[in-house]
């Protein structure tokens, strides 16, 4: 283990999907990723005040875990089809691993004792497809993973932990096994839920791949139906899906590619109608790239911060960042990055958006969309450690994807091999250096109120290093990174943030003892290459 942990507390106890495609909502927004220095030019700020958005306060303080249920855990009580692919064999496109919800129960302490407070899953509904993207039945939990019954049990159990859960919502498009669509499949015109749908084409083609599918489907997929939510139908039927998970007790929802639905005022009435259920329902949506149109404290909480993961990749990996692994994907971490200019996309993205946005935001460094960060980052668990350190210091709410903190890999362009089971009957495999410095960095953010909800100022960058400050209730912490692969003296004027500054003691050490002095009105941190210091300086 080459890090350390120091120091006292502050006191507080607190068929597709192998799909995606690279897409980046266009609906007037400025895109960013690569483009990030566009923020300045051509959206207009229709957002509320800062004080009239709300955003659940519980999520300030979350740390989430990305459950793909299929692959996380795979319990013995629960009886499977033959069918079955062995648990620790190579991923398939269509094959299933057998992971299930009491599965995920029997492995509830492993996800406490890492310090997680709320659970991400990818969809549970009834399909046909290892994703679950595919919706059959939006209020039945798929057979494989426990029927409703076992939700139950998890919801349950997991609410004892203290655990949130938030769902996927796929509200764009359903499948062809979706009762309404399958009621056309099998009467064409003459079935009664046409206009649910938008087919112009009798029979429709849902399984020739060859031609087009004769109906809008997502991005053309036969697979994917999309549903016409200008049917006031449509709409409801939607909604109520909705509100009934969360009078279930679900505490959220992240839904899927919502910029698709383009029905004036959709957004707006799901946020109404779940917000009147449960106050503190948590929404987030997968945007990848500006979101400023959905984050205005009228539709969402927030978005999968995408623009956050390829800034922290690209400066954590620098040339170590794999181009291959990210190709096609509608984010940027190649080419990798210095200093200077990682703080030049950091400043942009914390002023993007209101600041109770920003504390919801859902950072990450990869999801079931993307490589495996430790793949993106040429499998260099230095680089990753370092990415997870900007993770769990940054505003908003870090999500780590399931696996990702033991150093499971996996690379696109096939999803497949970012879908892997988690080897729990192989800790062999596990690295578990990376898997305490994960521990570690959870338990130090959730340590100080400062990490999790105070003010964030850069306040020093070079070719090598960057630095910033977060400030909370009178504490200051100084975070210095150099992700270079030379040694490196960052120097910071007492001034500003840094104001009453004091030398303080060092609460968190990546790599080799840093050196720090105070002097003249400034303070030097020597870090050695690849390695990183969080210093508490309250004066």
């Amino acid at each position: 283990m080459d890090h350390e942990l120091r120091g006292d507390c502050d006191g507080e106890r607190s068929d597709v999907d192998s799909h995606r495609p690279n897409y980046r909502p266009t609906d007037g927004q400025v895109p960013l990723g690569p483009l990030i220095d566009q923020f300045a030019g051509g959206v207009i700020d229709m957002r509320l005040p800062d004080a009239e958005i709300h955003t659940p306060a519980w999520v300030h303080d979350a740390v989430f875990y990305q459950i793909f249920p299929d692959r996380f855990a795979k319990s013995a009580t629960l009886d499977k089809p033959s069918g079955i692919e062995d648990w620790d064999s190579d991923p398939t496109d269509h094959g299933y691993k057998g992971g299930d919800l009491i599965g995920v129960i029997e492995r509830l302490d492993y996800l406490v004792d890492l310090g997680v407070t709320a659970l991400y899953f990818n969809p549970i509904f009834q399909s046909a497809s290892n994703h679950r993207y595919h919706t059959h039945d939006y209020y039945q939990v798929d057979p494989l993973l426990g029927g409703n019954e076992a939700f139950d049990r998890m919801l349950e159990s997991c609410h004892e932990r203290g655990l949130k859960v938030v769902l996927d919502g796929v509200f764009n498009h359903s499948s062809r096994g979706f009762f309404q669509f399958n009621d056309i499949l099998e009467n064409g015109q003459s079935s009664p839920w046409l206009d649910w749908f938008e087919v112009h084409e009798f029979p429709p083609n849902a399984y020739d791949h060859d031609r087009p599918p004769g109906y809008r489907g997502w991005i053309g997929l036969h697979a994917l139906p999309e549903f016409n939510t200008d049917n006031h139908q449509v709409r409801e039927f939607l909604m109520r899906i909705g509100e009934y998970w969360i009078r279930k007790g679900v505490d959220g929802w992240r839904l899927d590619v919502p910029f698709e639905i383009h029905t004036p005022g959709f957004w707006e009435e799901f946020r109404r109608r779940v917000r009147a259920i449960n106050p503190e329902a948590y929404l987030v949506g997968e945007i990848w790239g500006d979101a400023r149109t959905w984050l205005k404290g009228d539709q969402f909480d927030a978005t999968m911060n995408y623009l956050f993961a390829e800034a922290a990749l690209s400066f954590a990996g620098r040339h170590r960042v794999v181009e291959a692994t990210v190709a096609g994907r509608d984010y940027a971490p190649y080419p990798g990055t210095t200093g200077h200019q990682y703080r030049d996309r950091i400043d942009r993205l914390i002023r993007m958006y209101p600041w109770p946005i920003q504390l919801a935001q859902l950072n990450l460094l990869d999801s079931h969309d993307t490589s495996r960060a430790l793949s993106v980052l040429g499998d260099d668990v230095r680089s990753l450690e370092i990415a997870t350190l900007l993770l769990m210091t940054f505003p908003g709410a870090p999500s780590i994807y399931a696996g990702s903190e033991i150093g499971v890999n996996g690379a696109v362009p096939s999803d497949r091999w970012a879908r892997k089971s988690f080897p729990w009957d192989h800790e062999e495999r596990w690295n578990r250096d990376l898997y305490v410095t994960t521990r570690d960095l959870i338990a130090l953010r959730k340590e100080h109120r400062a990490l999790r909800s105070g003010a964030y100022d850069a306040v020093a960058a070079t070719d090598g290093s960057y630095a910033f400050v977060r400030r909370a209730e009178g504490r200051s912490l100084l975070i210095v990174i150099n992700s270079g692969d030379h040694e490196d003296t960052v120097s910071i004027p007492l001034v500003g943030p840094l104001s009453g500054a004091a030398r303080g003691r060092e609460l968190f050490v990546l790599g080799n003892d840093p050196v720090i002095v105070t002097d003249d009105g400034r303070i030097s941190v020597r870090l050695a290459e690849r390695s990183a210091v969080v210093v508490d300086v309250t004066g």
